[in-house]
């Protein structure tokens, strides 16, 4: 299994410091963000690449094009900007997130911004994750919408799904698509008086025992089927945030998650080489 880290994990470490973490934690896949921290917007793309490069660090993507399913007013301007920034530091993805404010996208929109969004990938050499976000105001709730898509937008296979454990809750979820998946963003929500149709990304921490998402079934799920691509934490609380240790409650929930799903991580061939050659549980 193959941890990664989002900086919105740890988003008070400067860059740096941030893989230097991950690194000790034995993790060399990693996202930045351009929101929580704003890496885009304070570090340069050749700066990104050459701290990244120094320390063995992959950045499996860029975190994220909003909204991406209306390709209108300055989105194409900022698709093209973030992605040209995506290329210049040497990022694999660009996370695509759909409009999420109560208003409705008609699929032949959504097919139009994919289309749209092809050959700005291409010429970059970017893969395009597609996040449904399951909130009952999101405009693209679930993965068979975001497929449905994908499909009629490409066949070439440059859009991929991202599956986040917390939105595929709150969607009702029961489908898993492996071989159409290329990222899964874990976090947890833990408040037990919380109903699902009320949990917001402020609930989200790291995965433990008192998990109310079924992680570690959607985990099994998705290695059983045949995923093999890296799970990587994205936990939006303030208490996460906040942690005066960020690296101890991360190594804790990848302790927890490796010694629930040791049976199914033996039958994985125990892990993946990093970037330098390191495994990863």
């Amino acid at each position: 299994m193959r941890f990664a880290i989002n900086h919105i994990s740890a988003p008070k470490l400067p860059l740096a410091e941030f893989f230097a973490m991950c690194r000790r934690l034995g993790v060399h896949e990693v996202e930045i963000r351009n929101d929580i921290p704003d890496v885009l917007g304070t570090t340069t793309p050749a700066q990104v690449r050459a701290e990244a490069d120094a320390q063995g660090i992959t950045i499996l993507s860029i975190n994220a094009l909003y909204p991406f399913n209306v390709w209108s007013r300055d989105l194409p301007d900022r698709a093209r900007r973030m992605a040209d920034y995506a290329a210049e530091c040497g990022a694999q993805a660009l996370v695509m997130c759909p409009l999420n404010d109560g208003n409705t996208v008609p699929h032949s929109a959504v097919v139009t911004a994919l289309d749209a969004m092809v050959p700005i990938l291409q010429t970059r050499g970017l893969t395009g994750l597609v996040e449904p976000l399951g909130f009952p105001v999101s405009s693209l709730r679930t993965k068979a919408e975001a497929l449905a898509a994908m499909t009629e937008a490409d066949e070439t296979g440059i859009f991929k799904l991202l599956h986040d454990t917390f939105h595929h809750h709150l969607a009702g979820e029961a489908e898993f698509y492996p071989n159409r998946t290329g990222l899964v963003h874990i976090s947890g929500v833990t408040d037990p008086g919380l109903a699902v149709a009320d949990m917001l990304d402020e609930h989200r921490v790291l995965v433990g025992h008192d998990d109310r998402l079924e992680n570690l079934s959607q985990i099994k799920a998705l290695l059983q089927s045949g995923y093999d691509g890296p799970f990587s934490f994205e936990p939006f609380a303030a208490e996460i945030h906040n942690a005066a240790d960020p690296e101890t409650a991360l190594r804790d929930s990848m302790a927890f998650i490796a010694d629930r799903l040791a049976p199914i991580l033996a039958g994985h061939a125990g892990g993946h080489a990093g970037k330098d050659g390191h495994e990863t549980a």
